[in-house]
């Protein structure tokens, strides 16, 4: 699969996804398959918006 290119909105909304769901206590491992599966992106483009937004503080809003 072509690695796509992602907008920084939408990488923060991949994260809070992910964050969401991890939130709900659904083991990492999963929450990563899962997320990537609904956002159609790959585990490693998973792992590098995880890693953007752990640096950059994307926290979600409240």
């Amino acid at each position: 699969m072509p690695s796509k290119t992602l907008t920084v909105k939408q990488r923060q909304s991949i994260f809070h996804a992910l964050v969401e769901v991890q939130d709900t206590g659904v083991a990492v491992a999963d929450s990563k398959k899962s997320v990537a599966a609904e956002y159609h992106i790959t585990r490693e483009q998973l792992d590098l918006i995880e890693k953007e937004g752990l640096d950059k503080d994307w926290l979600p809003s409240m």
